[in-house]
């Protein structure tokens, strides 16, 4: 599928952004000049503190990509079906790769005859986390939570492809793709054919200009969503007083794993932007396990992941991924609690 939209067009609503946030941003400095100096220096302190730990994370992600270990994940989906899932599971909970960019690779697995349900397995598992997305959570809510994500990542893939599995025979599951020209566009991409692997990148010049690609790419989105993030969670701790939330999602309050499942879907922008707002939500009330379901259920059901899978996948595998998602996420709100009380 090729962009047709005009290049002057393109540069003219991005000037227009840009323009607009600047606009806004000088007003907020001249209206509220105090607030402004105390919101900056509170991200600039936030982003030194999780600094150490983001940025082996990020060179991490870099050499997995650079090195071609992440042109091997089909060799995973071979084999037995418990097998696979369970490799499956494992290998999405901890590669690189989310809910948008992970779908070329899953429309060639479908197109090359892979089964449905190790598909799903990876495709419920990597959006949760990933090397970078596990240093900057520990850096942000701690290991707890930075662990309690990576399980959560792994068991729901885990309980997607077994279910998945139960569908094996039906139609809708053997031939889970549309037919239309953005499935052909996506299907077409060599994703499952041999790639290289070197794990000395620095002996290759393609693979060391693609390493700083990379790692560039990565550390520009993680500024992009953490900056804004962490200038929203000061203003909830400037506008909300302690225990805020308590009776909305607190820790007495039964509906609160649903009431932050179903929140997440629409709300979760980024999953590094959602960290530093969960960690105010935290600090006003929110519980351990609202903040995990909030966290899990905004990576796999995000209203940006769903729209980009819909043209995917036919209506039934799309409502069961929803469906896998939606309890996935709650259990895990649940069990998370449940450890953390």
């Amino acid at each position: 599928m090729s962009d047709q939209t005009d290049p002057k067009s393109r540069f003219a609503a991005k000037s227009l952004l840009i323009g607009g946030t600047l606009f806004i941003l000088m007003l907020s400095i001249l209206l509220w000049p105090a607030q402004m100096t105390e919101m900056a220096a509170f991200v600039f302190w936030g982003l030194v503190a999780v600094a150490p730990l983001v940025i082996p994370g990020i060179v991490l992600s870099a050499w997995i990509m650079a090195s071609g270990a992440d042109a091997h994940i089909a060799r995973a989906f071979e084999g037995r079906t418990i097998q696979t899932v369970i490799v499956a599971s494992a290998i999405g909970a901890i590669t690189p790769v989310c809910g948008v960019t992970v779908l070329p690779l899953m429309a060639g697995l479908l197109a090359a005859g892979i089964p449905l349900a190790p598909v799903m397995a990876f495709w419920l598992s990597s959006p949760v986390t990933d090397p970078a997305m596990l240093a900057t959570t520990v850096a942000t809510l701690g290991l707890g939570f930075a662990v309690g994500k990576t399980v959560a990542a792994f068991g729901l893939g885990l309980w997607g492809g077994a279910i998945t599995a139960l569908f094996a025979r039906r139609g809708w599951a053997v031939s889970a793709l549309r037919q239309n020209r953005f499935v052909g566009s996506l299907a077409q991409r060599q994703c499952c054919a041999p790639a290289s692997y070197q794990a000395a990148i620095w002996r290759s010049a393609a693979r060391r200009a693609h390493f700083w690609q990379i790692c560039r790419a990565t550390t520009r989105l993680i500024l992009i969503c953490l900056i804004p993030a962490f200038a929203a969670e000061y203003a909830l701790n400037a506008a909300l007083h302690p225990a805020a939330l308590t009776a909305y999602v607190g820790a007495d309050v039964w509906w609160a794993i649903p009431f932050a499942t179903l929140v997440g879907a629409p709300a979760y922008l980024d999953g590094y932007a959602a960290l530093p707002l969960t960690r105010g939500l935290l600090d006003h009330g929110m519980s351990p396990g609202a903040a995990m379901a909030f966290l899990v259920s905004g990576g796999v059901v995000s209203i940006w992941g769903a729209m980009a899978i819909f043209p995917v996948l036919r209506l039934p595998p799309f409502l069961l991924y929803l469906a896998l998602a939606v309890s996935g996420s709650l259990a895990a709100g649940y069990v998370f609690d449940w450890v953390m009380g």
